[in-house]
């Protein structure tokens, strides 16, 4: 019998999806997939079938994983690298809110990247942080004293995850998290492609008197798989200048400054 037409795009969105997790995650178990989506593992397997045919990822048996990891670690490189200019200039508007002999946490990711990037030059730094590549950047510089969390390593994104990650902030206090996010939406708020970093971002945020959202606009309006809360959780939004007025009355409406950088 013919697919249906709704059936057929549903499939195709969850495909999407789960690419989109195995982009975050780098990996992940049939059954894993299967539970997450509500679907059963049969139904996970032709759609990785497919993933495969199309070249993004490689099947193992019981799992998947995504094709670009080992060459990416190896670099030492992020999986996302889209909208790299917007990120830079952000990443200088959040430095800048950063004050000599601060504690601060910067979460993992490439607009978190780019904040740390432009930390040259401050004295007498706390940095905590779950990003390897991160650490290995500020690490080397004698006016920071670095920390990292413990956890599973995620090779997208070069991190440490999980709930050992979170249990490291428990009792922690620090002046600002730079906090990084898939998607923005005033409904759902933020969201995440999958599940492992949300028990770490909850703790992150719990430990910080003040939670700056760094995210390009291109991230605003959009919804991913798994929610972490909504717009009260941020003090403040630091975006580039492709933020629509409507969108920027409706978060400010929420109670978040935003910085346009």
């Amino acid at each position: 019998m013919k697919e249906s037409p709704p059936n057929r795009l549903l499939g195709e969105a969850r495909r999407h999806k789960i690419l989109e997790w195995l982009q975050e995650e780098g990996s992940a178990r049939v059954r894993t997939l299967a539970e997450a989506f509500g679907v059963s593992e049969v139904t996970v397997r032709q759609d990785l079938e497919k993933l495969e045919a199309d070249g993004h990822i490689e099947r193992e048996h019981g799992g998947a994983f995504l094709k670009s990891v080992p060459q990416q670690v190896r670099s030492m490189a992020l999986q996302h690298q889209s909208h790299l200019d917007a990120k830079e200039r952000i990443g200088r508007a959040a430095a800048a809110l950063v004050e000599n002999g601060e504690t601060i946490i910067l979460d993992s990711g490439s607009t978190t990247t780019a904040v740390a990037t432009h930390l040259a030059g401050k004295r007498d730094l706390t940095v905590i942080t779950n990003a390897l590549n991160i650490a290995l950047m500020l690490g080397a510089d004698p006016g920071f004293e670095v920390h990292m969390t413990g956890g599973h390593f995620k090779a997208p994104t070069l991190s440490l995850s999980g709930e050992r990650s979170a249990d490291y902030f428990k009792g922690l206090y620090v002046r600002r998290l730079f906090l990084a996010t898939a998607a923005i939406d005033v409904e759902s708020g933020l969201t995440y492609p999958a599940l492992s970093d949300i028990a770490v971002k909850r703790a992150m945020i719990g430990a910080a008197e003040q939670v700056c959202l760094v995210a390009d606009s291109s991230k605003i309006g959009q919804r991913s798989f798994s929610a972490l809360g909504g717009l009260d959780l941020v003090h403040v939004l630091i975006t580039d200048d492709g933020i629509t007025d409507a969108d920027r009355k409706t978060i400010e409406g929420a109670g978040v400054q935003i910085i346009i950088a």
